[in-house]
């Protein structure tokens, strides 16, 4: 590797690999350089490959392929009342259960955990297509992202685990590919399922993926033999308390606005609770020998800033993955098809500068190359407010190319330079804490700019010079859908007022993208402390 690349060793000061570890936490330098090895003699075996991206697909996939078939899932079960859920309750599960399967996989090794969850997401998807109603495929969906959080944590600590650090943004572009394949192919494949098969199908089609990937994991992945005497007790109690602490804060976030108002009892009720619970975990968690959420995770500068840059990009990418989509279609006129292309093209940019940010960070640093990243997506966030209206759909399609090859030189350089600041025995709570803290940055994300957009819109339509507008948020959406069904003034007053929220939403994007320019400025060090055995890969 180039001596720039060197220049990441940590002179800063920042603790290396396991120093500043609680003595819980400390890892020899053969347990901790272990995983390092398995991955520096060559090339994992390409069934290998093969079953993390299976893995991969089954997340991402997920994701998106629900989304189409809601209509058919409603009209066979009903429930349209709370068919959110489908998709709030398999976030919670992925969400609160990062950080736990990173811990175990730090215990009992990563096979064991992959084969858990491929194992679980499969009974899931199984129960969810014999779902009888909705309270019962919202169940089931849980259970979905039970597995889908072991799946999500363990193969990003994989990648870093069987790749040479000069060669893990080849994989992690191969991940970032799944996702972008996904976002793209999975809209259009769960409508036609559901059209012309049935929605029960979006899940039966898990089962031959997932056991595929149960059986090329269990016959070809090997792991370093570890020694027993790593394994501490299992904090099951600090397992517990997270998962209902941070089930509580999510279900506060996601409810909060929607079924309720933000200042009524039950939100305030709810983000009390987690609150009081958050003070039970940490006293928990301080005591525990082998902590679900160590200390060290917020100690070592790296891993905190990182954590804090990851929380602002989940933020930030609310604003194209959610409004972008009400946007194309409100403002520009443009059908379901159209507004998804006008999203997709993101993730066509990403994978492409993700894999080719390792040129960049090589020279100049894991830290720099993301400061770039993302002071070029504060850009583009803050372009969108100075288009046009109304816009040309080239406009906005645009913006979201150039975003997405920002983002790609932001988020694969904090990954790959966190991972390698850690040893084996510490990379699954490392990645899983990352990724834990950017799924957290899109629950709050999600609230906060839902009601910037609320309240922009209600504004609105208080001040309208127009007769006929609709007087109720609540009423917003179906006006939205039927404009044809407004007077004319009435519908460019609307098609204004949602352009405008949008615009407030992406300057609250940009403003988390600053905010992830200053964490990267004033907390993370300058070189990142990676481990020697790592640099000299």
């Amino acid at each position: 590797m180039p001596a720039a690349d060197s220049t990441d060793g940590g002179p800063d000061g920042a603790p290396a690999a396991g120093a500043g570890a609680t003595p819980g936490a400390a890892v020899s330098a053969k347990d901790a350089t272990s995983g390092a090895a398995a991955g520096t003699g060559g090339r994992p075996p390409t069934p290998v490959v093969v079953s993390l991206m299976l893995g991969m697909a089954l997340v991402a996939l997920d994701s998106t392929v629900v989304a189409t078939a809601v209509p058919q899932i409603v009209g066979d079960l009903g429930g349209f009342s709370v068919f959110s859920w489908l998709f709030s309750g398999y976030l919670l599960a992925v969400t609160v259960t990062l950080p736990v399967y990173g811990k175990l996989s730090d215990t009992f090794g990563r096979k064991p955990v992959l084969l858990f969850g491929i194992g679980l997401f499969l009974v899931g998807s199984l129960l969810c297509a014999s779902a009888w109603n909705m309270a019962a495929l919202i169940a089931f969906r849980i259970v979905q992202g039970l597995g889908g959080g072991a799946l999500q944590g363990t193969v990003q600590t994989l990648a870093a685990d069987l790749y040479p650090l000069k060669e893990r943004p080849r994989i992690q572009a191969r991940m970032s590919s799944v996702w972008a394949t996904s976002a793209v192919a999975g809209p259009a494949l769960g409508g036609l399922l559901a059209s012309y098969a049935h929605w029960r199908w979006i899940f039966l089609i898990n089962l031959p993926l997932a056991a595929l990937a149960l059986w090329m994991t269990a016959r070809h992945l090997t792991e370093p033999v570890r020694s027993p005497g790593r394994r501490g007790p299992v904090d099951w109690a600090g397992a517990l308390g997270v998962f209902c602490c941070g089930g509580l804060l999510l279900f506060a976030l996601v409810q909060g606005g929607v079924a309720w108002p933000w200042l009524s009892a039950p939100s305030l009720g709810l983000l009390a609770a987690s609150a009081a619970l958050a003070a039970v975990v940490v006293r928990v968690e301080r005591r525990a020998r082998e902590p679900i959420l160590p200390g060290w995770v917020w100690r070592r500068r790296t891993i905190a800033a990182v954590n804090l840059a990851m929380a602002a990009l989940g933020l930030l990418m609310v604003a194209p993955m959610v409004f972008m989509p009400t946007y194309a279609q409100s403002v520009l006129g443009l059908g379901p098809v159209g507004a998804g292309l006008v999203m997709s093209v993101m993730t066509l940019s990403w994978p492409v500068t993700a894999a080719l940010s390792q040129h960049v960070y090589r020279r100049i640093g894991f830290r720099n190359t993301a400061a770039v990243g993302i002071t070029l997506a504060a850009a583009v966030l803050y372009s969108f407010t100075l288009l046009p209206h109304p816009a040309r759909p080239w406009q906005p399609a645009l913006i979201m190319l150039l975003l997405g090859a920002s983002l790609g030189l932001f988020q694969l350089p904090l990954i790959v330079g966190v991972q390698s600041t850690v040893g084996w025995a510490e990379r699954g709570t490392t990645t899983a804490s990352v990724l834990f803290y950017r799924q957290v940055g899109q629950s709050v994300g999600a609230a906060l700019l839902a009601a910037v957009a609320n309240a922009t819109i209600a504004a609105r339509l208080a001040d309208a010079p127009a007769p006929g507008l609709p007087r109720h948020l609540d009423d917003v959406a179906e006006a939205l859908e039927h404009p044809a069904l407004l007077p004319r003034a009435a519908a460019d007053h609307l098609r204004e007022a949602v352009a405008a929220a949008v615009e407030h939403i992406f300057l609250g994007a940009t403003a988390a993208a600053v905010a992830a320019l200053l964490v990267l400025l004033l907390v993370a060090p300058r070189r990142f402390p990676v481990l020697p055995e790592l640099r000299d890969e």
